[in-house]
């Protein structure tokens, strides 16, 4: 029964069917004065679920980037727990305002995709249109934009029984992804590898037994912090 309650759990978190709306926009008054602006396009990984707002990874990556001198915003995020493609290409063709153009664009879209067991084909297509509509809201285009690989959840607790299978149907996502990302000059960063960490290493894993903890967050944004700054206008 324990069981049963915690698979309801983990389904509510990371596979269920939400309303397309932003969901959080962590942009202030002050945000004018700072030099770059950042948008943030995702679902659960990119809104942080299960961990604080300071420790989300777009927040901690633009809190790196300050520390450099850089004055990124606070990131403007679209993203939901449980969205597909479908999802975010539905609330950044309604919320987005079509003429704002943002200095950093970040996309890590899938799990959901894979978890829902829609299929790859549909995936693809739907995230070309979200390649896409991102380059549009870029103020560089493909030189602003940036894509990071999705997790591999089969290393938590909630994933642990199907471990195997869902490794190898991450990885097939992540081809594509990546292979996208390629078609339009798209910087791809692999943080898979430092997921699969969370295998041998409780700490990198929130306390709902599923998603990323902060710590993990932190990895990926070491794993990137030394391209990004290259990324923003001089």
């Amino acid at each position: 029964m324990k069981n049963f309650y915690f698979i309801i759990f983990a389904f509510l978190v990371i596979g269920c069917n939400t309303s397309n709306s932003v969901t959080q926009d962590t942009e202030t008054d002050n945000s004018s004065e700072m030099n770059y602006s950042y948008l943030a396009l995702g679902d659960s990984y990119t809104i942080g679920e299960s961990v604080p707002e300071n420790k989300r990874w777009p927040v901690q990556l633009v809190a790196r980037l300050n520390e450099n001198g850089s004055k990124v915003a606070p990131p403007k995020i679209i993203a939901k727990t449980g969205w597909t493609t479908g999802n975010l290409l539905n609330a950044m063709r309604s919320e987005l305002n079509y003429t704002r153009k943002f200095d950093l664009v970040s996309i890590l879209i899938g799990v959901n995709n894979q978890y829902q067991g829609k299929s790859i084909e549909a995936y693809e297509e739907e995230l070309r249109e979200i390649f896409k509509l991102a380059l549009n809201h870029s103020k560089r285009r493909e030189k602003g934009v940036f894509a990071v690989s999705i997790p591999d959840y089969g290393v938590t607790p909630f994933g642990q029984e199907n471990a195997e299978t869902i490794g190898q149907e991450i990885d097939e996502f992540n081809s594509v992804f990546k292979k996208v990302a390629a078609e339009f000059n798209v910087d791809f960063y692999n943080i898979t590898p430092i997921s699969r960490e969370a295998e041998r290493d409780a700490d990198l894993i929130a306390e709902d037994g599923l998603h990323p903890s902060g710590l993990m967050y932190r990895y990926w944004v070491d794993e990137i912090i030394d391209e990004i700054p290259q990324m923003l206008p001089q």
